[in-house]
């Protein structure tokens, strides 16, 4: 069963990795932050979401906007230190005041997509679990709003508004055009561990419609 989320924010910022100090967002929202959203109002072990369709409902439109950032970062090395050494707090102390770092980003504003989804049970499930449970669960959740942690476009200061989709057909920002976006960011690959991988998609949006089913991925 596939489920139609509705959201919408003010801003948004899926950073393309190639850019590495300004950032800069891809033109829609990426199928990994569609399933964020999606997991911040209802995950569980036992289910993996699965993003088929984004329908993007208003025109892509940039701005440039300038954030703080924190130019450093505790390294994990020195928090198993302090672990192993009992206690050993001052490597982990880090004062945003002294490393604070103003940079240029180029977002998204008034961005309002319909994400199309379904999940799958993982072996993780218990003999408890089912699929009508997990679709009652979610489907309740999102129409009152709950979540478990804040839903965002990209990052913490752009959160995202959410609702289920019962509305009908769904009338796009590009009903009759067809759009190259170019190579997007896809996923993660967590298969190893130790070898954590990007994945990336050919993103073509028809109709305004970006269609995720069956879409080759490139690691």
């Amino acid at each position: 069963m596939s489920f139609k989320l509705e959201v919408w924010g003010d801003y948004a910022l899926f950073t393309r990795p190639e850019m590495k100090v300004e950032r800069v967002s891809y033109d829609v929202i990426t199928p990994s932050a569609a399933r964020g959203i999606l997991e911040a109002i209802f995950w569980h072990p036992g289910l993996c979401w699965k993003v088929d369709r984004i329908y993007v409902l208003r025109p892509i439109r940039f701005t440039n906007v300038r954030r703080n950032e924190v130019s450093a970062k505790i390294s994990g090395r020195n928090v198993q230190t302090a672990m192993r050494k009992g206690g050993d707090a001052d490597s982990l102390y880090l004062c945003t005041k002294d490393c604070i770092a103003q940079r240029a980003a180029m977002v998204l504003r008034d961005v309002h997509y319909v994400i199309e989804a379904h999940f799958e049970m993982t072996d993780k499930a218990s003999p408890a679990d089912n699929a009508g449970k997990f679709c009652e669960m979610f489907r309740r959740r999102a129409s009152q709003g709950q979540c478990y942690h804040q839903p965002c476009f990209g990052t913490r200061e752009f959160p995202a508004n959410f609702r289920l989709w019962e509305d009908g057909e769904i009338e796009t920002a590009y009903p009759h055009e067809e759009r190259d976006l170019g190579f997007m960011l896809y996923d993660m690959d967590y298969t190893d561990v130790r070898n954590i991988r990007p994945m990336f998609f050919r993103a073509v949006m028809k109709n305004g419609v970006i269609d995720l089913t069956g879409t080759e991925v490139y690691r």
